[in-house]
């Protein structure tokens, strides 16, 4: 092999060489440069979701305190619907009940208090008469 031959070849070429050593070169810093890129574009994405996060968070707090203020709306209607007819349940349930015992000659308390009661006024007054009764015969 000649010397010609040689400087021929590209691994012997000084200039190939400096070419290829720029390029990496230039390769290695672009790769830098994206990465220092990619770093402070990271950054700033981070901050603006932070920042629609937070615009995010204000809307929705607002809807979903509506949301919550229509459903604890709706438990009071339903609650107040539920109670109205429970009581209406019971005082349908009473009437039967009452019904049912004065059909078997049983009385309601209510009504037994009222009796006691007009039999304690008879009595005051049979006292009362008996009283007075009494008085006339003395005289």
């Amino acid at each position: 092999m000649s010397d010609d031959e040689n400087e021929n070849k590209p691994h012997n070429d000084p200039q190939l060489a400096g070419k290829i050593k720029d390029s990496a070169r230039q390769i290695w810093l672009a790769g830098l440069g994206a990465y220092t890129k990619a770093e402070e574009d990271a950054g700033r994405f981070f901050e603006r979701l932070v920042q629609e996060g937070e615009q995010l968070e204000d809307k929705t707090r607002g809807v979903v305190e509506k949301q919550i203020k229509t459903v604890e709306d709706r438990v009071g209607d339903v609650r107040e619907r539920a109670t109205g007819t429970w009581d209406k349940l019971e005082h349908m349930f009473d009437q039967r009940v009452s019904g049912a015992l004065r059909r078997l000659g049983i009385h309601r308390r209510e009504e037994i208090d009222a009796l006691e009661h007009r039999i304690e006024a008879l009595e005051a007054e049979l006292r009362r008469l008996r009283g007075d009764i009494g008085d006339d015969s003395e005289e």
